[in-house]
């Protein structure tokens, strides 16, 4: 866990910071629709989805809510070797119990973290049929109870390209994110995935771009990247919109203020636009590698955007 679960052995490192610009993103995206559960899933093995996921939970523990991570790779779960936990009882030990009320039982598969507000239920034994456990009435009820249960409730599901499984809890869970790799995941791909969790009934809430070179700093004649993430969320509402949907009110002064910092993203988000739009159309690109000065001005938006979002959400709060 010392090397994996960074938002809780560096707070103040800027992936920490990046990973609770992730939540508030999250929070914001889901507010009008009071949806609690998120799952994850990716577009192959190695994409960092568990890292992910582990990290976003950390940061939500760490704001006071009472999270429960679900590991339902019942394949290859990682969120016992994640966080340091037994995984002789889990997922697949609590669905193939053959008791009247398994409910009762349930506090024996989940696990305690020495993260406050955070508790995991571990994958558990690898079982012969994880797709059709997954698709039990016990999976089902069990998403009921566990929604009861915390505040926000995270699932690490899958790969999608490789099995089913993310398939059959999408449409069961409030938003589904999909993380991809910069430079190796196809966009096509990205495409089949949520056109396949949208058949089945599921919300596709946005894409994550993990392993993104970001931010780069000269250090003498060498640079230096840091890795990013980016919710990319479908662009069906604006972040302006999603604000206002989450019932704030303003006066006059008030409307003018939030309108002006409206602008100002709206602004950032059509220079991304351009500029992500001269990348390769079937690879996610997010700056040329052939192009320093779009590269430059890629990072400058980044950062812009990410301080105009800081700017609107403090105004918010204080609301």
């Amino acid at each position: 866990m010392q090397n994996e679960i960074i938002t809780f052995t560096s707070p103040k490192s800027s992936v920490s910071e990046i990973f609770r610009t992730l939540r508030t993103n999250v929070q914001f995206m889901n507010a009008s629709s009071n949806q609690k559960s998120i799952l994850f899933t990716s577009t192959q093995s190695g994409d960092g989805k568990s890292w992910i996921a582990a990290n976003l939970a950390v940061t939500f523990a760490q704001a006071g809510k009472k999270v429960i991570m679900v590991d339902t790779d019942m394949r290859r779960g990682r969120m016992h070797e994640i966080f340091e936990l037994s995984n002789s009882k889990g997922l697949s030990n609590y669905l193939i119990l053959s008791v009247d009320k398994p409910e009762e039982r349930l506090g024996e598969y989940i696990q305690p973290t020495m993260i406050e507000n955070l508790y995991v239920i571990p994958a558990g034994v690898v079982p012969p049929n994880p797709s059709e456990l997954l698709t039990s009435a016990k999976m089902i009820d069990l998403m009921k109870v566990l929604n009861g249960m915390a505040d926000v409730v995270i699932y690490d599901s899958t790969p999608s390209t490789m099995v089913t499984d993310a398939l059959a809890i999408s449409r069961y869970v409030g938003t589904t994110l999909i993380v991809a790799s910069y430079k190796k995941t196809k966009m096509e791909i990205l495409k089949t995935i949520k056109k396949h969790i949208e058949n089945v009934g599921g919300r596709v809430g946005g894409v994550i771009l993990n392993n993104t070179p970001s931010n780069r700093k000269v250090y003498g004649k060498s640079y230096y990247y840091e890795s990013s993430l980016v919710l990319a969320e479908p662009k069906k509402k604006s972040m302006f919109d999603v604000f206002k949907g989450i019932g704030k009110s303003f006066n006059n002064e008030e409307e003018n203020q939030v309108e002006e910092i409206k602008q100002k993203l709206d602004k950032v988000d059509d220079d991304n636009s351009k500029i992500e739009n001269e990348a390769n159309s079937n690879q996610i690109d997010a700056e040329s590698s052939n192009n320093e000065t779009t590269g430059d001005n890629k990072i400058k938006d980044d950062e812009e955007l990410n301080m105009l979002l800081k700017q609107l959400t403090r105004y918010l709060e204080t609301k």
